[in-house]
């Protein structure tokens, strides 16, 4: 289960954004008349009519009916050291490291973690993954409040508008999430698309409804288009807006585009590019600035991260923000293809953030989970 907790006036944690795996009925099985079969083998019409009936029902059946969810085994490896070279080492740019998981599972639809969503509680949490799977579950910590490992993980098919996959449409590539209370809003890179989702209602069960979009999100190019969302929430700048940012769809000048999807302003806005780095997700901070997680990649020096920190109130139609580095991480560092982040506060009130790598289905990649305190909000 998945929740965004807030205390009420006693201290009990009360839910506010949650899923339940509904059973779903077995789809009833088509039943044959032994006369019509007999007869359908005597007359080459009727044995082709039999033929397409047969093939039709398990179909019809598949629409109806769900994919059920299934709960799976994650194994995490604790990564107590962010540098291995300097164990001891907490301290990188503007953030502390709390500590960090490699997570496997032997599940064969785990990995390829592409964005998520850690609720206020620190705890639960929804990802997806780019072959447009959701992953649920619940990250555990130990005695210190590092990371130690992740528990009731659930795995689903996210479905289409018909209770089809979303892959069964060609929709994959499903690279972004954006929460607006109980409503996930998911992008669809390889087709260019946005799917909202009432996960609060149905959790995993949810089925997907396209949006309307900007006629630039559709050009964007192809394996290159949203990456990153976040809806801002009431009380600051672009109230009711969501944000959505290309991995490498540039403008005339060589930065990247970047929409403003309802709210007050509508448009395009552009993020300065630089040094290679694309983006691979973004989140808000509670006091209104964006974050913006970035990688690149070089058979030369392999992957690289990058966070930077961009002012709301800078962003408008028309406008080209830039922002300051929170952090770089090579190679030497326990980094991955990081793609997904998310930020929540603490019991104690410090801002958490949350990281995860797709391992893109490769052996040699890794699934890897790290968490840091930012030091200056």
């Amino acid at each position: 289960m998945i929740a965004r907790y807030a205390r009420s006036a006693s201290g009990e944690k009360r839910s506010h954004f949650q899923f339940s795996i509904r059973r779903v009925r077995k789809a009833p099985r088509a039943h044959h008349r032994v006369g019509t079969a007999l007869r359908a083998f005597a007359h080459p019409a009727l044995l082709l009519v039999a033929i397409l009936f047969a093939l039709a029902a398990p179909a019809a059946a598949q629409r109806r009916a769900p994919a059920a969810p299934v709960k799976i085994d994650v194994a995490a490896r604790t990564i107590d050291a962010f540098d291995p070279r300097e164990p001891d080492a907490v301290r990188f740019g503007a953030l502390e490291f709390r500590g960090g998981l490699e997570l496997t599972s032997p599940y064969r639809e785990f990995g390829g973690l592409s964005a998520i969503r850690v609720a206020a509680d620190g705890e639960h949490f929804v990802s997806l993954t780019d072959k447009g799977n959701w992953l649920t579950g619940r990250i555990a910590y130990d005695v210190h409040g590092r990371p130690s490992g992740v528990t009731d993980a659930v795995m689903a098919p996210m479905l289409g508008p018909d209770g089809r996959p979303l892959a069964a449409h060609g929709w994959y590539d499903t690279e972004s999430i954006a929460q607006d209370g109980g409503t996930l809003y998911v992008g669809i890179e390889r087709v260019n698309r946005i799917v909202r989702f009432d996960f609060g209602r149905a959790g995993v069960l949810a089925r997907a409804t396209p949006i309307p979009i900007p006629p630039g999100i559709a050009k964007l190019p192809n394996n290159k288009g949203l990456e990153a969302m976040a809806v801002v929430p009431k009380g600051l700048p672009l109230a009711g807006t969501l944000i959505a940012i290309s991995e490498r769809g540039l403008d005339a000048a060589g930065n990247l585009k970047a929409f403003l999807i309802g709210g007050p302003s509508q448009g395009e806005f552009s993020i300065r590019r630089s040094d290679d780095f694309d983006i691979s997700d973004c989140a808000l901070l509670p006091a209104g600035d964006l974050l913006l997680l970035e990688r690149k990649f070089s058979w030369w020096s392999g992957v690289a991260m990058r966070i930077r920190r961009v002012a709301l109130a800078a962003i408008a139609p028309g406008a080209l923000v830039d922002g300051v580095k929170l952090i770089f991480a090579d190679m030497g560092r326990q980094i991955d293809n990081m793609e997904g982040l998310s930020v929540h506060r603490a019991a104690q009130g410090d801002l958490i953030l949350t990281l995860v790598s797709d391992d893109n289905f490769s052996a040699l990649q890794r699934t890897i989970l790290l968490q840091f305190k930012l030091v200056d909000e």
